[in-house]
């Protein structure tokens, strides 16, 4: 519809269950999700240009938006300052989940003055492909079909059939609350209607259970945030998936597109990582049992991404939407065809994490054993990296599967421990043989002399000492020639200015606050974690890149490795540097 175009990024918020989510546009429209899982086809999609959403607004007056989520939570109140009042509308995807059905929950609330609000439910299988169709009302309740799907929705007996969707304007009270219950089925819907008041309650009891206080950081209210959106993206299988959204633009001038709704293990290990270092939280045995048993069954074959079930990720194609401004209609990923040999550092790291705060079993000793089994077999073999471009022996690879090495075998018994150190040592003296540069930094790989952001974590993690002179002159480099403003980008494209060439990566601004603390610039660390965090929307959400130019957010929404890194970097900020990297408290 003409009045949900696509906005700006920053001004979108999240719902999400762990099973799936919604993205929720200022004009409380409801514009993308997907069911019944994150990587399944949509049934709203007006972000991407489709037919399909389920939107709230006010009806008559002129409005600004605005909104907050209830902290430690991702319920969503919308707020629409009018000519004639304030309205808000609680919204949230009911907890607990369950795989096949969703429920969608929205309550109107006349702040000040009376409420009159429009409500359009268009809800589109498919990727738009499918109407709504059986639609019938009983008792003042909607049931309707859309492909395979069953909806039941409450609240909007007066709604009229328009176009194909349904229609109805709400009148309130100043005071006044009006609940609207959305159920989204595979199977057929229990008899019983969903009591908006109890799944409130047993949302609002799922979300207080989750979210730990997180008091021991220098940022609690976004750290608590963070491991919000991070909860919210992981299953209940444990696979956490890397964004919710997929084909929206890096740059819009550079048309590139990637579809982030799986789980990378690197990612996912970035994540356990930093749930880590604030304590042994459940997100830590979440990613410890999705990784173990991605290595248990994979070994050296594992690969970078799976679908949160654990299954293969599809390979690309379109769907017949016109896309995001400056994006496309692209669905599923190359990157299951990769390797990337440091997927199996980072699943050490984490492993390591977890059995400093005693949470690993022997079925996850078995799998780290597997991780150190594939980078004996295959540390040699070029790959991806961690930027997945052309097939090199990257630095960065051989370095951080050095890491995970010895984060392991300080952890292991003492007899498989030398080993694995011995290993670590072999994988650092092979880079220094092939991989350091002339100026006596660390470069890409062997035949690109640049310097890489990525080349400072290997050190955060532990490869190397923070004052050894391949590290020391590796972090001044990367700050020479990567920084602009307190944001850190990748690696220089080309002899254009950084900015002209992509976004800000805010992964890499949350290692460099992590990696001026390590080299004990505790000042410098704080404005670089300060200046990062800012680098988001009213709600808080974070994108890969961000335009420092524009001062927009570029990319898929929400990147969950940002959020971890935020997470992580705000707990190692509040005290001195460690190398120990979990309980900090």
């Amino acid at each position: 519809m003409p009045d949900f175009d696509p906005q700006i990024l920053r001004e979108y918020s999240l719902l999400a269950d762990g099973e799936r989510g919604i993205i929720v546009g200022p004009r409380g429209d409801f514009s993308w999700m997907c069911f019944p899982r994150w990587d399944d086809e949509a049934v709203f999609s007006s972000m991407l240009g489709g037919p399909g959403l389920y939107a709230v607004a006010p009806a008559r007056d002129p409005f600004v938006w605005g909104g907050h989520y209830e902290e430690g939570t991702l319920i969503w109140r919308s707020r629409w300052v009018t000519t004639g009042g304030i309205i808000e509308c609680r919204e949230a995807l009911a907890m607990p989940a369950e795989t096949d059905r969703a429920v969608v929950l929205r309550r109107i609330v006349a702040l000040r003055g009376a409420a009159c609000v429009r409500v359009q439910l268009d809800a589109r299988a498919g990727y738009g492909e499918s109407t709504m169709s059986d639609l019938s009302q009983d008792a003042g309740v909607w049931t309707a079909r859309s492909g395979r799907f069953r909806l039941r929705w409450t609240g909007a007996e007066h709604a009229q059939r328009r176009d194909g969707r349904l229609q109805v304007e709400v009148e309130l009270a100043e005071g006044e609350e009006h609940d609207l219950v959305l159920e989204i089925a595979e199977r057929a819907l229990p008899d019983e209607l969903v009591d908006p008041t109890v799944a409130w309650d047993g949302t609002e009891s799922a979300w207080a259970q989750a979210v730990p206080t997180l008091a021991a950081t220098i940022a609690a209210r976004d750290a608590r945030h963070a491991y919000a959106v991070l909860r919210g993206l992981t299953s209940r299988a444990g696979g956490m998936v890397a964004a919710v959204t997929t084909s929206l633009p890096e740059r819009a001038e550079e048309g590139r597109n990637y579809d982030y709704r799986y789980a990378w293990i690197r990612d996912q290990c970035y994540a356990g990582q930093a749930v880590a270092a604030n304590g042994a939280h459940p997100l830590l045995d979440d990613a410890v049992g999705f990784v173990s048993a991605r290595l248990l069954d994979d070994g050296p074959q594992l690969r970078p991404a799976y679908t949160v079930a654990g299954g293969q990720v599809p390979a690309e194609s379109h769907v017949g939407l016109p896309g995001y401004p400056g994006g496309a209609d692209k669905v599923g990923n190359q990157v299951g065809t990769q390797f990337q040999i440091d997927a199996f550092g980072e699943a050490l790291l984490l492993l390591a994490s977890a059995a400093r705060l005693d949470r690993l079993d022997n079925d996850h000793w078995r799998a780290a054993e597997a991780a150190v089994a594939a980078i004996e077999q295959r540390w040699r073999d070029p790959g991806a990296g961690i930027w997945e471009l052309g097939d090199e022996r990257w630095t960065h690879s051989r370095l951080i599967c050095a890491a995970g090495l010895r984060a392991i075998a300080q952890a292991a018994p003492t007899r498989q421990g030398a080993a694995w150190q011995g290993l670590a040592d072999t994988l650092v003296a092979d880079a220094a043989r092939d991989c350091l540069h002339p100026t006596g930094r660390w470069q890409r790989s062997p035949t690109d002399g640049r310097v890489d952001a990525a080349l400072l974590l290997p050190v955060i993690r532990g490869a190397l000492p923070a004052h050894d002179p391949r590290s020391r002159a590796t972090f001044e480099a990367v700050r020479r020639e990567l920084a602009e403003d307190y944001y850190l980008y990748r690696f220089r494209q080309d002899e254009r200015p950084l900015h002209e060439a992509e976004g800000a990566f805010l992964l890499c601004g949350f290692e460099m606050a992590m990696a001026v603390h390590q080299q004990g610039e505790t000042a410098e660390a704080l404005r670089w974690f300060e200046r990062n965090r800012a680098a988001c929307g009213p709600p808080g959400l974070f994108t890969e890149e961000y335009d420092v130019v524009q001062r927009q957010l570029r990319g898929n929404l929400p990147q969950a490795f940002v959020h971890a890194l935020l997470l992580e970097s705000a707990r190692r900020l509040a005290g001195p540097w460690t190398d120990d990297h979990t309980a900090l408290g």
